[in-house]
């Protein structure tokens, strides 16, 4: 399982040294929330931020888009350091559009689905991905409990890559902790995301290491 620590959840005055601690921890991905206080409540980060982090870790930068109409930011994103960018089925018209636009920036294409969104709606696109994001709670805060229903959505991606033969990697984002991230590997999830977990804890590398062995 590769583990994607968020850094919504990070201490941003030492976010720097948060980021390393994790990178040496052995986290692969570096997750990044971006919210426009539209599609989500909240406000977050914009591509500047991604400009910063880009020089001080080699780990791969996951930036999910939590936008109304990320279209408009793909190639911002993508000339800043982006290695995937997520884009929401639920936040465009246009999600072909949104994907192919990623595409062609350089990145990596990934599809987020909201917990109340089947998986039936993201078919049409899911021979042109190279990652799905489940949302295992609602998208715009940390700290929620995870939905033990989003595991059937998981499932059934899981059984798609089957069939189909598609690769891309299935991620889940919320509530992951040692005791929900088994399971999620179990229904077919290779990525996890989680933020409270590692960076509300006295050691995060630690915490990193006990979600890795969780899955083993």
């Amino acid at each position: 399982m590769i583990i994607a620590p968020s850094i919504l959840s990070a201490d941003y005055v030492n976010l720097q040294k948060n980021i390393e601690t994790v990178d040496k921890a052995g986290a692969e991905y570096l997750h990044i929330d971006v919210m426009d206080g539209n599609f989500v409540p909240a406000i977050s980060y914009g591509p500047g931020w991604l400009k910063a982090i880009r020089p001080i870790t080699k780990m791969t930068l996951d930036v999910h888009l939590m936008v109304q109409n990320p279209e408009r930011y793909v190639e911002q994103f993508a000339e800043n350091g982006a290695d995937i960018i997520g884009v929401h089925v639920e936040a465009t018209p246009h999600i072909h559009r949104a994907l192919q636009l990623i595409k062609n920036a350089g990145a990596k294409a990934e599809v987020v689905i909201n917990p109340g969104t089947p998986v039936e709606a993201i078919k049409p696109v899911l021979y042109m991905v190279d990652q799905v994001l489940v949302m295992t709670v609602n998208p715009g805060f940390g700290g929620q409990k995870f939905l033990p229903k989003t595991l059937k959505k998981i499932q059934q991606l899981d059984q798609l890559k089957q069939t189909e033969g598609y690769d891309f990697d299935i991620e889940v984002d919320g509530g992951v902790k040692a005791n929900t991230i088994k399971s999620c590997a179990d229904a077919g999830a290779t990525v996890a995301v989680a933020g409270s977990y590692i960076f509300d804890a006295d050691d995060p590398a630690g915490q990193v290491a006990t979600l890795k062995e969780a899955t083993k």
